[in-house]
């Protein structure tokens, strides 16, 4: 799906944003700042099941985009979609800062233009 050679820098560059917010996910999973507090208890097993999920699928998200592979894509969307519609929502087992959010809606958008640049530069090879 990303075969426009333009597109190579920015999909990294977005690529590497998703293993940083997956990796400073998994820090918060395993209680980096918390001291002797133990994460689970901070978040609840609620809270802490879905931040394990989207941490993983931030990850390979982010491994799949490195490899230019359009479920990496798929994926990013999929996670970064649903955790945001449940913090707007209002769940109490999702929880944010505001730096957090504007990471995810940047994300969204980021991938958002990947796919209308592809979609666009797979339209132009057709007509030629």
């Amino acid at each position: 799906m990303f075969k426009s050679p333009q597109l190579g820098l920015y999909i990294r560059i977005v690529a590497l944003l998703s293993l940083a917010l997956g990796l400073s996910d998994a820090g918060r999973l395993l209680g980096i700042n918390l001291g002797e507090t133990s994460p689970l208890a901070v978040m609840g097993p609620t809270g802490f099941i879905l931040l394990g999920i989207f941490s993983l699928s931030r990850l390979f998200a982010g491994v799949g985009l490195w490899l230019k592979a359009s479920w990496g894509a798929v994926l990013l969307v999929g996670s970064t979609g649903a955790e945001l519609a449940l913090y707007v929502a209002g769940s109490p087992d999702v929880r944010m800062s505001a730096l957090g959010f504007a990471v995810r809606i940047v994300l969204l958008a980021a991938i958002s233009v990947i796919f209308a640049l592809s979609f666009r530069f797979t339209r132009q090879q057709a007509a030629d």
